[in-house]
């Protein structure tokens, strides 16, 4: 059945070769992943000066640290003498340099080379023409965004634009105060399905009645098959009987107090492409950011924000987390369940989208467009 044919009610998505060709995951990586901006890690995990984290970014490993000055750093993890990479452990602190473990080539937190063996006879060499390349960084809502791209795309339009698209404003997801909430539990998913899937699950709730009894139960209109993304600046309301955003709708935690009362009792869900969900309850934000590994394998690290007293006095937020955990679980696992049918020839030209999915054609169109255009370096 081509798209010609098929009835006004729906309409094509991607083919199923956009889940499962290598080609085309590398061309992702190049086109989107490598020249967008790219959330790498929560602030408050690079506390200290020293402190680093190395994240794969589309094809390149990444090191992100914090600088003296305070200021947070992002440079390829790229000697550069002879390219080993220089930091191999995911996370760690360094007290003022790192150094390469293969030939002692060593560099400052500002990316400096600072010592090398028989560096003093080499005077022409520039310490900092061969410092470590440097990658663009922001911070925002508390978490360190970077960007591989030599002219990086506007932060403005591309990032908080995506909120801005989603709620109407920036001012809405201010009133969260997300930058000054503290990670209350932190889960790491390995989810064996193509990074797009989890994009377009967490889009629509066609499947909401199917699979979320818990979370259908606390937001009741996603039984209805429509998603909160679906309306610009709409939140999908709590239940009339449910008290917060729990596993059981019992009371949830101390609510955030700049949440404005129109916010009160209702999740707001936003996507800002390509690899950034935010979850927004009157007592928590929930962060999800993915890593997409391969053609047919996403990482996906989830961080629960609550109020920082909230999260010092050690009280339970063990209801709050297996809500969304449940969610998280349910989708991926409906995630790994479709990834094996992309292969199948019965899907080589692609499935349909039922009205209530028609916005995840747009994300399709702009898939497909990033794909198509070079990105300029």
């Amino acid at each position: 059945m081509t798209s010609t044919s098929l009835p006004d009610s729906l309409i094509a998505t991607l083919p199923g070769s956009a889940y499962t060709d290598p080609g085309i995951f590398a061309l992702e990586q190049e086109r989107v992943f490598e020249a967008m901006w790219f959330c790498v890690a929560r602030s408050s995990d690079l506390a200290r000066p020293g402190a680093f984290r190395t994240v794969d970014v589309g094809r390149e490993s990444i090191l992100v640290t914090r600088a003296r000055d305070n200021a947070i750093r992002a440079y390829f993890n790229v000697c550069r003498h002879r390219g080993a990479k220089l930091c191999t452990e995911e996370t760690g602190e360094v007290k003022r340099a790192f150094q390469c473990p293969y030939h002692a080539w060593t560099y400052d937190l500002t990316g400096k080379l600072v010592a090398a063996p028989n560096l003093t006879k080499m005077p022409d060499v520039g310490r900092t023409e061969y410092g470590l390349v440097g990658v663009a960084v922001r911070e925002w809502l508390g978490y360190v965004w970077v960007c591989l791209a030599e002219n990086p795309p506007s932060f403005e339009e591309d990032v908080m634009g995506a909120v801005i698209e989603r709620l109407g404003d920036t001012a809405s997801i201010d009133r969260y105060d997300i930058a000054n909430l503290s990670v209350g539990r932190r889960i790491v998913y390995d989810v064996k399905a193509n990074w797009k899937l989890i994009i377009e699950n967490f889009m629509e709730c066609y499947h909401c009645a199917t699979i979320h009894p818990e979370l259908t139960e606390v937001l009741p209109e996603f039984a209805d098959g429509y998603a909160a993304q679906y309306y610009v600046g709409h939140g999908a309301e709590f239940g009339a009987d449910i008290q917060g955003f729990t596993v059981d709708g019992s009371e949830g935690l101390d609510r955030i107090p700049s949440v404005a009362e129109d916010q009160d009792r209702r999740y707001y869900a936003i996507t800002v492409k390509p690899q950034v969900f935010i979850n927004l309850v009157p007592d928590h934000v929930i962060f999800h950011r993915m890593y997409p590994v391969a053609v047919d394998r996403t990482v996906v690290e989830c961080d629960w924000l609550y109020l920082p007293h909230v999260v010092e006095s050690g009280k339970d937020v063990s209801r709050s987390v297996e809500l969304f955990d449940r969610v998280n679980r349910q989708d991926f696992d409906a995630c790994e369940r479709t990834q094996p049918g992309m292969s199948s020839r019965l899907y080589a030209k692609g499935g349909v989208l039922v009205p209530s999915e028609h916005h995840i054609g747009a994300f399709h169109d702009w898939v497909n467009e990033r794909l198509a255009t070079p990105q300029p370096e």
